[in-house]
């Protein structure tokens, strides 16, 4: 049982502080509506580096799925509790995330409410598509490949 222990421990330490494999995160392309008309993209503005809108998303953590990842996030930044439409993409190019390499899986998904920023968001709000702010991470490249396929 020991040498088990020390074997989980040795590959966390290695994938924490060697940085050897890359993180699992989410990434949630929420569609807003109002009184059942569609008004626009949630987006928030981060509270820490890197600085900027983004699609709401995190890192996936231990035993949850990515879709309990993804609606928890969308709690936790926006106040907004989702529904998931649909897996959109996979992106993992090692650089998308300037801190750490990340393969974040992209869900498309509906909500409507009142947004309230979260603890890790200086501010959550709706974009009409045409007043889409300058997007940090690749999420310009998720945008653009999101009006590629005809989802927006």
């Amino acid at each position: 049982m020991a040498s088990v222990l020390k074997e989980i421990f040795n590959w966390t330490l290695n994938r924490v502080l060697k940085n050897k494999y890359p993180f699992p995160t989410v990434d949630a392309v929420i569609k807003y509506s109002e009184n059942g008309k569609f008004k626009g993209l949630v987006l928030v503005e981060r509270k820490f580096p890197p600085y900027g809108w983004a699609f709401p998303g995190g890192f996936v953590e231990q035993g949850e799925s990515l879709e309990t990842a993804v609606a928890r996030e969308a709690i936790e930044e926006t106040g907004l509790k989702i529904k998931i439409e649909k897996q959109f993409h996979t992106y993992s190019q090692p650089k998308r995330d300037p801190r750490i390499h990340t393969i974040s899986t992209v869900f498309i998904c509906s909500a409507s409410g009142k947004i309230k920023r979260g603890s890790d968001a200086k501010n959550a709000r709706v974009f009409a598509l045409q007043e889409i702010p300058k997007l940090c991470f690749d999420h310009a490249d998720i945008l653009a490949d999101l009006k590629k396929a005809g989802e927006l």
